[in-house]
């Protein structure tokens, strides 16, 4: 069996035309990051904005053409707005560059992301949102998991926006911080089957149709995972960073590092990293467990070049609180936990207001 590199990778795509050209996408130079991790393989198809809607087929033709190669256990392609046009595209017009603009008003957006559910990423968005309140700052929550927006329960609330002029809804608001979730304008049990430019459309205008006032900042719940979502949060919005939960097991990391990825490919500066469910003390005795291994999140951190931010214990208050609508930081801000998401929302501030940014995140270099 052939070892996997980009070269075979490479190789296994030559065969992938693009459906205008006839040409292949490594003949076009469409195929860029090849990374390969045991047997996961992930890379980037440059496409021109305006087309990727349409060339959704071909990224489907260049994961199944991967995943056909032996030893390749999955494949993730990711669509990114080229920088420049393909050699037989170089006569058509070049797509204008996303604009970055955010609602008046609002000092700095950070996003909190995973690669993958279930890692405690919107625990961890309103915890520091609810910290960095307590820390004296102007705060806004935007519960952008349109599929599963999970905020209204966190946070208590229920009911609908009501609008004052008849264009822009007011937020709700938990213990100071102004907030807005899909889950306020659908029933809790509807399912969202939205295609691309509706989940698109609805993020534009929870964030412009939304009379935030004045922020410090903005924290965004971005769903798990790296689709559309994600991509007009990073290419409309002017993301100030971006924070990356994950728990410290291996599959949860190798998600994690799928959105490392993808925000250092659209120009979106990497915060740090937050190792949720770090570890667990036994309420009676103390002892301390760590349930799913320790401490792969802080060398994920140090193999990217970026920060640990944080541990964050699995603990059963932490549950109770968050399924009670009455977030840690809020309902017991004495206890250890709610510590640990001050301590978070601290670094967070002081990142965001220091003289020299964030750590640039490295460029991956195909072998």
């Amino acid at each position: 069996m052939d070892e996997l590199s980009p070269d075979r990778i490479r190789q296994a795509l030559a065969d992938v035309r693009h459906p205008t050209s006839g040409q292949s996408v490594v003949t076009l130079g469409m195929v860029s990051g090849i990374v390969v991790k045991g047997r996961n393989v992930g890379f980037a198809l440059e496409v021109p904005a305006a087309d990727a809607q349409k060339l959704e087929p071909l990224r489907r033709a260049c994961e199944e053409a991967v995943k056909a190669l032996p030893g390749v256990g999955s494949c993730t392609v990711v669509l990114t707005a080229e920088r420049g046009p393909p050699p037989d595209m170089q006569a058509r017009p070049a797509a204008p560059a996303p604009t970055r603009a955010g609602p008046p008003g609002i000092d700095k957006i950070i996003a909190v992301a995973s690669g993958k559910g279930g890692v405690g990423k919107s625990t961890t968005a309103i915890n520091l949102a609810c910290g960095l309140r307590a820390a004296g700052l102007r705060v806004g929550l935007l519960d952008a998991d349109i599929y599963g927006p999970s905020m209204p329960r966190m946070a208590g609330l229920s009911g609908r926006p009501t609008t004052a002029d008849g264009k822009k809804m007011q937020p709700m608001e938990v213990a100071g911080v102004k907030l807005m979730s899909m889950g306020f304008l659908v029933e809790e049990e509807t399912p969202m089957i939205w295609r691309g430019p509706m989940v698109q459309s609805a993020l534009q205008q929870m964030l412009g149709d939304v009379a935030w006032g004045e922020l410090d900042i903005m924290v965004v719940d971005m769903p798990p995972g790296t689709g559309d979502a994600q991509l007009t949060m990073a290419q409309k919005v002017p993301l100030a960073g971006a924070i990356i939960v994950s728990t410290p097991q291996d599959i949860a990391l190798l998600d994690a590092r799928k959105a490392i990825n993808m925000f250092r490919r659209v120009d979106v500066p990497i915060l740090g990293i937050v190792e949720n469910m770090s570890y667990f003390c036994c309420p009676n005795c103390g002892h301390r467990t760590e349930i799913f291994a320790h401490g792969g999140a802080r060398e994920c951190a140090a193999k990217y070049n970026v920060d640990f931010l944080a541990e964050i214990p699995l603990d059963i208050v932490i549950r109770e609180t968050s399924d009670s609508g009455r977030p840690i930081v809020v309902s017991q801000p004495d206890s250890p936990q709610a510590q640990a998401y001050m301590n978070l929302a601290l670094t967070v501030r002081d990142k965001l207001a220091g003289p020299t940014g964030v750590k640039p995140f490295p460029r991956i270099v195909d072998a």
